[in-house]
């Protein structure tokens, strides 16, 4: 059984919590997020920490107390020094740039694949073949990522595609006659 809900999420100078009912607001340098907390949580505000308990005993309510409390101390990190990910291009003639809102992708198809990028977050591109994504929210710059990695995904006999930086794709011997 995880104990995460229990370790509480220190708030560090410079961050402003309000908690208004099931509404949690988190204020700091990079941004202000908002989150409505599961009404199976309860959130005491003390000196300096966030504490999160379950309403009742059952399984539910614990694992989501454990679930809202590192919702909560990512948005604390993220409001503080933000998330990023980086993604590597590897192909002949895969390359990326970045232009303001948007990013233009050359995946070996026709076409380049131009790709919006919501609100909230950037992307840069330190060479043609490195992505760097990067934002306030997790999970957005997760699904960003993913996204973005869904429009050529590496393949396992040469490799080619869009992965993460650090991913490992496990190859293929090519077919013999």
């Amino acid at each position: 059984m995880s104990r995460v809900a229990n370790n509480p999420v220190q708030v560090p100078s410079g961050v402003e919590i309000k908690l208004s009912g099931q509404d949690l607001s988190v204020k700091g340098s990079k941004g202000e997020m908002k989150f409505g907390v599961h009404n199976a949580v309860i959130i005491n505000q003390g000196d300096g920490e966030l504490t999160f308990a379950a309403r009742n005993g059952d399984t539910g309510s614990r694992a989501m107390a454990g679930t809202m409390r590192a919702v909560v101390q990512n948005m604390v990190t993220g409001v503080t020094t933000g998330f990023e990910r980086r993604l590597d291009l590897q192909g002949v003639g895969y390359r990326a740039q970045a232009q303001g809102r948007t990013l233009t992708l050359q995946l070996g198809f026709s076409h380049p694949v131009v790709y919006e990028l919501p609100e909230g977050i950037e992307a840069q591109t330190p060479s043609q073949t490195e992505i760097v994504i990067s934002g306030i929210d997790k999970q957005r710059v997760g699904q960003v990522c993913a996204e973005i990695r869904a429009f050529r995904p590496p393949e396992p006999y040469k490799g080619k595609g869009v992965r993460y930086q650090g991913e490992y794709v496990r190859r293929k011997e090519a077919k013999k006659k």
